[in-house]
């Protein structure tokens, strides 16, 4: 081995010498691969497209010991350090510039107690791995709505899904984990063991550790739940938004609808008269008696005169990977995002005005419905604050050209910045750019002084900074 040249905590150049490096790589049992390695190329891609970062090392972890190791050498050089489970993240934070990625993503392992119904999930998995064990008895908790995500980024940001009115969101169904702080110690967090690191990291993001093993508490889904998508004319849109959240505003618990307008893709249930046309989607998910799914979703059907329907009982995980084919990695993307306690007349005007501007056939804005479980837990009992939101709008870009970064981006900011005089003043982390720094400390509210306080306790030097980064409080 040669020495290596990183980027510290504060971007100066080191190098690491030789021995170091064989000394470290051989207390990592996936191995340490650098630039001139086959596999680096591969390794360092993420699921944003726009991520193009060069990390000095990479460190393939596959147990605790593993992440240790990293976390303990990373510290110990000032190098910066950034942590992959899904790759996932729109801002790439996984890849650290120059500097150390620890790399999780070969650590999948789901383990479900049916009896409990509990089950412990590494940091690499993804939604399917998780989905595919936990409906293998019928059983579920709420995760997102793209199977390729992880599961590690999408809980320590917050998580919603499906699910989420009925059984709350992602961290509430947490009951702990097993997290490497930013002293190299393995430590157990739950309500009963580290309760304040077990407060912080239920939503506050990578910011206080590497978790290597979540455990959470499962409920009975499925096999089969009521879904599928209602689609409407571009021209049906404000008749029919507004209908959807006057509908939304009374659902109960076990009914999701979402909306998404965009371009409609070539579905099998759509006249080719509207393939590439603006519409309005709702998509449904009723996870409640089966039986009953029909008639609680039936007025959705009845907001307009649709273009077309699928609608019937489906698998669970199959529904979660229905907009997998619109989600695929390799794009490159784009969020801009705003919480809504309410939708008024005047958003849904503007949703309208600017679906009408779309920059591209690929982009869109879709608005989850949230509520319910969700909403009746205090502000104060997770990091996550934004319990308020009972909608959340996702003002996605996603396109294939550099050419078009600028076009594309600069219409997202448009949306985020006329949807504002509407939205609540939090955000939800996970769904945060880069270049939102600014709004880290609104998406915590009252919580964001605890945050600090225990960021202080437990990374005191700030190591874990390659996130929607929460600042240590100064002072004693």
């Amino acid at each position: 081995m040669q020495s290596l040249s990183y980027l510290t905590l504060d971007k100066d150049v080191r190098q690491v010498r030789p021995a170091e490096l064989e000394a470290f790589a051989a207390q990592v049992s996936g191995g340490v691969i650098g630039m001139a390695d086959a596999a680096y190329e591969e390794a360092r891609k993420v699921w944003n497209g726009m991520v193009d970062r060069r990390p000095a090392l990479i460190a393939r972890c596959m147990n605790d010991a593993d992440v240790q190791a990293a976390v303990r050498f990373a510290a110990a050089h000032q190098m910066l350090l950034s942590v992959r489970g899904g790759g996932h993240h729109i801002a790439g934070n996984a890849v650290a510039e120059g500097g150390l990625m620890i790399d999780m993503s070969g650590m999948r392992g789901v383990s479900v107690d049916a009896d409990r119904r509990t089950a412990r999930v590494e940091p690499g998995a993804l939604l399917s791995d998780f989905d595919r064990e936990a409906q293998a008895h019928g059983l579920a908790v709420p995760l997102g709505i793209n199977s390729t995500t992880g599961v590690a980024g999408l809980t320590l940001g917050g998580g919603f899904g499906w699910l989420t009115r009925r059984y709350g969101l992602t961290i509430d169904n947490l009951l702990g984990v097993k997290i490497v702080t930013a002293d190299g110690q393995l430590r157990t967090a739950s309500a009963q063991s580290e309760p304040e690191l077990f407060w912080a990291v239920r939503g506050g993001g990578g910011n206080f550790g590497v978790v290597t093993s979540f455990e959470f508490q499962l409920h009975p889904v499925g096999p089969e739940v009521y879904s599928g998508l209602v689609v409407y004319p571009f021209s049906q849109a404000q008749k029919v938004l507004r209908a959807w959240r006057d509908f939304t505003e009374k659902a109960p618990d076990e009914l999701s609808v979402w909306t998404v307008m965009r371009q409609a893709p070539p579905l099998p249930f759509l006249p080719e008269s509207v393939h590439g046309k603006e519409v309005v989607i709702f998509a449904i998910v009723w996870c409640g008696e089966l039986a009953k799914g029909e008639q609680a979703v039936a007025p959705v059907l009845k907001f307009g005169e649709p273009v077309g329907s699928a609608l019937g009982p489906t698998p669970y995980a199959g529904f979660q990977t229905a907009f997998d084919p619109l989600l695929a990695p390799g794009a490159r993307n784009y969020w801009k995002s705003n919480n809504f306690d309410r939708m008024s007349d005047a958003a849904i005007d503007m949703l309208i005005e600017n679906v009408g501007k779309l920059p591209g056939p690929a982009c869109e804005i879709f608005v989850a419905q949230l509520g319910g479980a969700m909403a009746r837990v205090k502000p104060d009992a997770t990091a996550f604050v934004g319990r308020d939101a009972r909608y959340i709008m996702n003002v996605h870009g996603r396109w294939t050209d550099p050419a078009d970064d600028d076009k594309v981006r600069n219409w997202a900011r448009a949306v985020f910045q006329q949807a504002a005089p509407h939205a609540t003043a939090s955000g939800y982390v996970n769904f945060l750019t880069e270049d939102e720094a600014g709004r880290v400390a609104d998406s915590y509210g009252a919580n964001y002084p605890r945050l600090r306080a225990a960021k202080r306790r437990f990374d005191p030097d700030n190591l874990f900074r390659m996130n929607l980064n929460i600042a240590p409080a100064q002072g004693g």
